[in-house]
């Protein structure tokens, strides 16, 4: 993603926190406060590569807002990381943490780098040199980490044990997403799908459709993508169009998403094995009744949100939708659950992850995942009653809800 769509990205995610806490009543000194992140780390780390030589990798850690408690939120590993992204990805934390009602404010990180290029050596060095980069601002009462774009359960290991040395004591606290013997929760690789189905299945009965045949097009097969197709084929929906960034599959009649799951490789990618296929851009414009982005920002703007023939659009994504987009795919009776509530299943599993490790006691995946859907769907009932109480579109009535915890926070603590 080009660095002016990224502008655009942390730009219009500011207009609607403005927005937000303008309808909720707060002046100038709010909206300058929680606008941008209170901080924001840049860091270079140098990592020997495997043919000997050193290259120093730029990486960030933005902190938006911790007056609520510490902040939380992933680390991402990939070529198009930059400052701006960062900074946007951290408000998007803190409002999924608000709607969740969650004791969190947001925080997000990220290295400059393509980890399917380098060794399994290299990704560890440059993991254990992230952390030591930003330790003196993260930890378990501070900031917490967690897996995001490319970063995976292996690479937490990597940043705790490194942490823990650091420290010189043992804490999985401080970081989430970690492999179950060290500290992991049940049920925390699927959390994101998790969340997702049951946001779909609530949007689904608010327009009165079933969700047994229900037709789904899920833009992405990453981790999130591929255990939504699986979830919802299990459930009896039609998935009949997943993708990757080659291309997308498209079958009317429902692809057979135990075998796609199975050949997909660790990346999500797919589609290269097979000849007959659609673009990602004929995948968003589909008839369906459930179009779930799940790949990246900026993919319905009002260059294609007038084309979109979904019932319904579940922002399983970070940001796919813009605001012209998401102006348009309103004002055409599409219901739009926004990234902020649908994706939020992914941090309420790592909270649940962090109270575990902080308690010693570790509950069954079935525990897990009805304290995750109790939550969801709360976070789903405030959203909604508020978009149906005040009239204003899905988007603006989650970044009111997300927010306003976080203001009041503020304002107790007489910070402004």
């Amino acid at each position: 993603m080009s660095e002016i769509q990224n502008q655009n990205v942390l730009t219009s995610t500011q207009i609607v926190i403005e927005q937000a806490l303008r309808k909720l009543g707060y002046g100038d000194d709010m909206v300058d406060l929680l606008k941008e992140p209170i901080r924001l780390l840049t860091v270079k780390i140098p990592v020997k590569m495997d043919n000997g030589k050193t290259r120093i990798f730029t990486g960030y850690r933005a902190q938006h807002n911790d007056a609520v408690g510490p902040t939380k939120g992933g680390v991402r590993f990939h070529p198009a990381v930059n400052e701006d992204e960062v900074k946007a990805l951290s408000i998007w934390m803190s409002l999924k943490c608000g709607i969740a009602d969650l004791p969190y404010g947001g925080g997000k990180g990220g290295v400059i780098c393509d980890p399917r290029s380098m060794s399994f050596g290299e990704l560890e060095r440059l993991s254990r040199g992230y952390v030591r980069s930003v330790s003196q601002i993260v930890g378990p009462t501070k900031d917490i980490p967690a897996p995001d774009v490319m970063t995976n359960a292996q690479i937490m290991a990597w940043m705790m044990d490194e942490y823990s040395r650091i420290r010189e004591f043992d804490s999985p606290g401080f970081i989430t997403g970690k492999p179950l013997v060290l500290g992991g929760s049940r049920g925390r690789e699927s959390a994101t799908a998790r969340g997702v189905t049951i946001m779909i299945e609530q949007a689904l009965m608010s327009k009165g459709i079933a969700l047994k045949g229900a037709r789904i097009a899920i833009q992405g097969f990453g981790n999130a993508g591929s255990y939504l197709a699986k979830f919802m084929h299990e459930a009896g929906a039609r998935v009949i169009a997943i993708s990757d960034v080659h291309g997308a599959l498209y079958n009317e009649e429902g692809l057979d998403i135990p075998d796609l799951v199975d050949r997909r490789d660790s990346f999500g990618m797919i589609t290269n094995l097979f000849k007959d296929t659609i673009t990602n851009e004929e995948l968003l414009e589909l008839d369906c009744d459930v179009l779930v982005p799940a790949a990246i920002e900026d993919q319905i703007t009002e260059v294609n949100a007038g084309r979109i023939r979904a019932r319904i659009i579940v922002e399983a994504a970070n940001g796919p939708t813009t605001l012209e987009g998401t102006r348009i795919v309103t004002e055409r009776g599409i219901l739009l659950i926004p990234d902020v509530l649908a994706s939020a299943g992914g941090v309420i599993v790592s909270y649940f992850e962090w109270v575990q490790n902080n308690q010693g006691y570790y509950w069954t995946e079935e525990e897990v995942d009805d304290k995750l859907q109790r939550m969801m769907l709360r976070g789903f009932k405030d959203v909604h009653d508020l978009h149906l109480s005040r009239g204003v579109d899905m988007r603006l009535a989650a970044y009111m809800v997300g927010v306003r915890k976080m203001a009041e926070a503020v304002r107790y603590r007489g910070w402004v």
